[in-house]
């Protein structure tokens, strides 16, 4: 009898020739999606953000996007960018940061990577001090489509190699790596294909190694050596790595590139710039 009657009424809500009614996405409260999508990652956010209205309403929320932000975004907007966060979405600021902003007039740039909010700062050859910059018989800049920047430092011949450069950044809590991105040999288009140039001036790096250096304000040091081969292919050169424990001080760094064996003449270095990145995207940057 109350399974008959249990028939019954189950017809008689969504008629005899109907099934029961089935629970869809868009039924989902945005509430509920906005609390699953504070546990993704913002690439996977973005996706799912395009199922649906609610999926993309629910995206929006500001609470998913403050646990992506990294600590110091209030500082890079505010002190570095000299933009105002007042009325900004946290979804707006993490698209702003997740691109290349350009500070200390374009010979700096911070952004933040798009999977897990780590700060990365990359130094021009511009925003460095390299020996003999200002004489065109030892260094040139040139224009260029494979640097950031649109330039690089190019040697053609010198004695003594001294490229130094300094940072000071409010950086979050954790451990840096710091790199020197750097080509021997220069590389020019033609027909829509890399080739390289000007070999003959590349000479003395088998020699003697280069030196790299870091220091920070906090008395952190580190060096390491190597013998530059990489002719035509940009590599980043690991400098050291730094540990940062208070996320609200500001951090001094310095770093320099050296090779001041003067019984030979060194030639046909292109310098393009410094990339300071959490430890955690070093090994994407030692494989570029």
């Amino acid at each position: 009898m109350g399974a008959n009657t249990s028939s019954i009424d189950s017809n008689s809500t969504n008629g005899p020739n109907h099934p029961p009614l089935k629970t869809k996405l868009e039924d989902i409260p945005e509430a509920c999606v906005a609390l699953i999508l504070s546990y993704l990652d913002p690439p996977q956010i973005c996706k799912l953000a395009r199922l649906n209205r609610t999926f993309s309403a629910a995206s929006s929320a500001d609470f998913i996007w403050d646990s992506k932000l990294p600590s110091n975004y209030r500082y890079i907007l505010e002190e570095l960018l000299a933009m105002s966060v007042a009325g900004m979405a946290k979804k707006d600021i993490f698209a702003k940061l997740s691109q290349p902003n350009a500070f200390d007039s374009g010979t700096k740039e911070v952004w933040i990577d798009q999977n897990n909010g780590g700060v990365c700062v990359a130094v021009s050859a511009k925003g460095m001090r390299i020996t003999g910059i200002d004489d065109r018989r030892y260094w040139n800049h040139i224009p260029t489509d494979e640097s950031r920047f649109g330039t690089f430092a190019y040697l053609q011949q010198i004695w003594w190699v001294e490229v130094d450069g300094e940072l000071e950044f409010q950086f979050p809590a954790g451990t840096y790596s710091v790199f020197f991105r750097l080509q021997l040999g220069k590389v020019t288009k033609r027909l829509g294909r890399r080739v390289i140039t000007n070999t003959e001036q590349v000479h003395g790096w088998d020699l003697k190694p280069v030196q790299f250096q870091l220091t920070t304000s906090d008395g952190q040091c580190a060096m390491s050596k190597c013998y530059l081969d990489n002719v035509g292919t940009w590599v980043h050169h690991h400098v050291g790595d730094f540990v940062v424990k208070d996320s609200a001080a500001m951090t001094k760094l310095k770093f320099s590139l050296m090779q001041i064996d003067c019984t030979h003449t060194k030639g046909g270095l292109c310098v393009d710039s410094v990339l300071i990145c959490p430890i955690s995207l070093a090994k994407e940057s030692r494989s570029s």
